[in-house]
């Protein structure tokens, strides 16, 4: 049997295993996972899609003003995702990625 190792297997999932995915849960919860990856001195990449896109730069902001009062916006990316939809017509989602850089 194979022994597995803590290190990702490639570059694309090192970036995944800092970043939080904002959705339905309670606003709180995406605060602290944030503040546990930047407390190991790392970016994190908080992402968020459609309505849920509000609550990220909540998340964001609660983290800067309240907890983390040195964390800096590092890098702010906007697109938009086709998805099809279930009777086949595609329709368009906004997405969001923000970068935070721990405090010094």
């Amino acid at each position: 049997m194979p022994e597995e190792t803590d290190k990702p297997k490639d570059k694309h999932r090192s970036k995944e295993v800092n970043s939080v995915f904002v959705g339905r849960r309670p606003t709180m919860n995406y605060v602290m996972a944030t503040m546990m990856i930047l407390n190991t001195g790392e970016d994190c990449t908080v992402k968020a899609r459609g309505r849920a896109i509000s609550h990220a730069v909540d998340v964001c902001e609660i983290l800067r003003n309240r907890f983390l009062k040195g964390t800096e916006y590092k890098d702010i990316r906007l697109s938009t995702e086709q998805l099809e939809g279930e009777n086949g017509q595609s329709n368009n989602v906004s997405s969001i990625e923000i970068v935070l850089a721990p405090p010094k």
